[in-house]
């Protein structure tokens, strides 16, 4: 090899080696920059063997079944592997259709957690700061000092306008949107809980309007803005928001039942807003979305550091809630966030160990109460117990209709 050859070589390794180099570092020192998702990685997330499933979990699942009534999907991970997982009983009873395991079912107020997301993701690209007040995006809105952080916190005082709006939504066959409600409140002017930043007061108007500020925000329906920069990224292929307003019949088979097999829930003018519910998912979706939220394809760690930062006074020492996120603060920086979601039929519970690496949920179509008796199961996983005797008054009972 001659010496030109030699130095041209030499060059272009540098260049290689410098180049390489740089986004590497590019890669590390930006928060900004997102993993994507491997469809076949992801898919590695949701392989179960049935035959190697928990014994101790499954007995237990089938006890809550047959004594407490739980009528739903669950599954259990940790570290990354499914260690049990089941379809337990009816997705319609009236037509007796069984669930499968990857039945969507309406959310409720786990939707929250991805409104949360949302909202965080405009904050990291400067579109919205926490501390803009809802007025700079709705002028008439006819309360003074409610800032986007307190929506996030519950810490708005505003009034549920789940109640406010039913004497006064008159054509119940015709559905509501966010901006109806909205203007609705503008004209009205219903009377607040309390002052704004005076006290947690868990309500569903808080992410309705953040629902509406993201469409406002973003130009975008909400669940245009949910499926690009949420839904997708994070890989979910199961996960919808249904609006009332758009589908007059919810194109999913799951229907929620209130408490025993007498009636089925059937969708009303309050299923139009979404934000505080409306999104539609399974439980291997949950399982991508908490993947997803780990490894920073969503947002920064910064982001979901503050997000999972209880932002209220803690509730028995360690319950909180942060921004779309309930939480459980223990001993040696033991963080476990979660959030219960209960509405028109549907109960459940989404529950993320982040130390120990362990997601417990139960996407229920039977309002029975049978979720409040997972004590054994939480103990059985060393987790902390999560719903019993967490919350106490201001809308977040645990009998709450709420959650």
């Amino acid at each position: 090899m001659t010496y030109r050859n030699i130095l041209a070589v030499a060059t272009m390794a540098t260049f290689l080696f410098t180049n390489c180099s740089s986004t590497d570092k590019k890669t590390v020192a930006d928060p900004k920059i997102r993993t994507k998702h491997d469809d076949k990685a992801d898919s590695l997330l949701l392989v179960y063997n049935p035959d190697k499933g928990d014994k101790f979990i499954a007995n237990f699942v089938e006890t809550l079944h047959k004594k407490y009534g739980f009528n739903g999907n669950m599954l259990v991970a940790k570290d990354g592997k499914i260690i049990y997982e089941k379809a337990i009983g009816w997705a319609d009873y009236l037509h007796r259709d069984s669930l499968k395991i990857n039945s969507e079912f309406e959310l409720a107020s786990v939707t929250k957690t991805f409104t949360g997301v949302a909202i965080m993701q405009l904050v990291e690209k400067g579109k919205l700061s926490l501390s803009d007040n809802v007025k700079k995006f709705f002028p008439n809105f006819p309360y003074e000092g409610i800032t986007v952080k307190l929506l996030l916190t519950h810490r708005s005082g505003m009034m549920n306008y789940v109640y406010f709006t039913d004497g006064i939504w008159k054509d119940k066959k015709k559905p509501m949107s966010n901006m109806d409600v909205m203007n609705l409140i503008a004209e009205h002017k219903p009377a607040r809980y309390a002052a704004p930043d005076t006290r947690f007061h868990y309500n569903n108007s808080n992410f309705m309007v953040l629902g509406a500020i993201i469409e406002k925000v973003t130009g975008k329906k909400y669940a245009d803005y949910m499926m690009e920069n949420v839904f997708k990224p994070a890989g979910m292929k199961h996960t919808h928001v249904y609006s009332t307003t758009v589908y007059p019949k919810i194109p999913v088979d799951v229907v929620g039942h209130d408490r025993t097999w007498r009636y089925s829930v059937v969708q009303n003018f309050l299923d139009g807003p979404v934000g505080d519910k409306g999104i539609y998912s399974t439980i291997h979706d949950l399982v991508l979305y908490d993947h997803a939220l780990r490894n920073g394809r969503l947002l920064t760690k910064a982001s979901l550091d503050s997000a999972y930062t209880g932002h209220n006074k803690p509730v028995n020492g360690h319950f909180n809630y942060g921004y779309g996120w309930r939480m459980f603060d223990g001993e040696n920086g033991r963080k476990v966030v979660y959030h219960t979601g209960w509405w028109h039929g549907f109960r459940h519970i989404y529950v993320r160990d982040l130390d120990k690496n362990i997601i417990v949920i139960f996407l229920g179509n039977l309002t029975n109460g049978s979720l409040m008796h997972l004590d054994d199961l939480y103990k059985y996983l060393k987790m902390p117990v999560i719903r019993k005797g967490a919350y106490s008054g201001n809308g977040s009972l645990p009998g709450s209709d709420e959650d």
